[in-house]
């Protein structure tokens, strides 16, 4: 089965437009190289030609990831290549974290920091285009590789992209050639695996954070929290909450988007939005509890999405946003206790920081902030 990543379909478009520009015949599918491993990918291709009289060229290849539910699946991705003469010693210097040789393009459909208008790139989708381009280029050449999505702006536009700063398209980003489902039972096993080393480790303190996702992680490590005690859970978060009491965890931190979070506080301790949702219902339920006046609680009832309801209740009455999701995080300490509880007697002390779709953190509970201020770090 091919099963891969969307950085992996990406890279075999770019090698196979590389192979054509340079000579090589086509082939429908493209020996990809992993880092550290010895055995590459075989990944299929779908074509490849020759533009431009022979100046450039072009591949494409559709990313299946095997995942029923994953937005990426059936993805069409076209890589556009060309070749020009290089001045410089290859690897001398770093651009946009590419080598001087690599003139990487994030062309329509690729998502870029809102930011710094910079494509989103994990390390290893750039690692991986750098370790499969290089050997293919001839001596004294520089290649520039422009990658297009046609649907993934519109994708994109399922994803919480926007909550990461990340916008006009799909990010590049992964960690691994291998797809992987973040509600699926292997993912649960994994992190429970990497929870266990954690815990086993001398240098382990009885503390740990989890996180949902790859730019939670990302954000969790700006904010300053301990690398070494993130773990990155993907929706499991009810089993692993018991897995890290019976670990003899002491203090954990929840630390993620308040749009996934916010299940928590009501209850749902499996967050993918395929399997449970409710968010707008526990919205509705907090802002009841808060005695929030009944026109904004029927602002909420009537929004799309959280993070709607978070923008219009910011215009109409900024003390009943800090109300809401203020309880909100308490919830979500109060009902984590009483989830662990439920299996086994924990006396871990379990707290939640949560942060916007601006990237910004912006609330905790009575817990959580007491373990970030015990790091010295500061909620603005």
């Amino acid at each position: 089965m091919n099963e891969f990543t969307l950085p992996v379909w990406v890279v075999a478009a770019a090698k196979s437009a590389t192979n054509i520009l340079i000579g090589n015949e086509f082939k429908d599918t493209e020996n990809i190289d992993l880092p550290n491993k010895e055995e590459s990918l075989k990944v299929p291709i779908s074509s490849s030609a020759l533009l431009d009289n022979g100046k450039r060229s072009l591949a494409i290849s559709h990313c299946q990831s095997g995942l029923a539910l994953d937005v990426t699946r059936g993805l069409e991705i076209w890589a556009y290549v060309q070749l020009s003469e290089a001045s410089f010693q290859y690897e001398r210097t770093v651009k946009n974290g590419f080598p001087d040789w690599l003139d990487f393009h994030a062309g329509y459909g690729v998502g870029k920091f809102e930011s710094s208008g910079q494509p989103c790139l994990s390390k290893f989708a750039r690692d991986l285009l750098c370790m499969n381009l290089y050997p293919l280029l001839p001596i004294g050449t520089s290649i520039k590789v422009e990658i297009v999505l046609p649907e993934g702006k519109k994708r994109a536009l399922k994803t919480s992209n926007e909550a990461f700063g990340v916008v006009d398209g799909l990010s590049l980003i992964g960690t691994q050639a291998e797809a992987q489902i973040s509600a699926s039972p292997d993912q649960l096993k994994n992190c429970k695996e990497i929870l266990q080393y954690k815990c086993s480790k001398s240098t382990f303190n009885g503390c740990l954070t989890f996180v949902i996702g790859e730019n939670g992680l990302d954000l969790a490590l700006k904010f300053g929290l301990p690398a070494n005690q993130i773990i990155k859970t993907g929706n499991w978060l009810g089993p692993l909450l018991v897995a890290a009491a019976e670990n003899d965890v002491k203090k954990l931190l929840l630390f993620g988007y308040h749009g996934k979070l916010v299940k928590l506080s009501g209850g749902v301790f499996h967050t993918h939005h395929h399997l449970a949702d409710g968010r707008l219902e526990i919205l509705t339920s907090l802002a009841v509890r808060e005695g929030i006046a009944f026109d904004l609680i029927e602002l909420i009832s009537k929004s799309t999405s959280v993070e709607n309801a978070l923008l219009t209740l910011e215009l109409s009455n900024r003390e009943a946003v800090s109300l809401i999701w203020g309880r909100m995080a308490e919830e979500i300490e109060i009902k984590s206790r009483s989830y662990v509880n439920r299996y086994m007697s924990s006396s871990m002390e379990i707290g939640s920081v949560l942060f916007d779709r601006k990237r910004q953190i912006r609330w905790a509970g009575f817990e959580g902030l007491k373990q970030i201020n015990s790091l010295g770090l500061i909620l603005k």
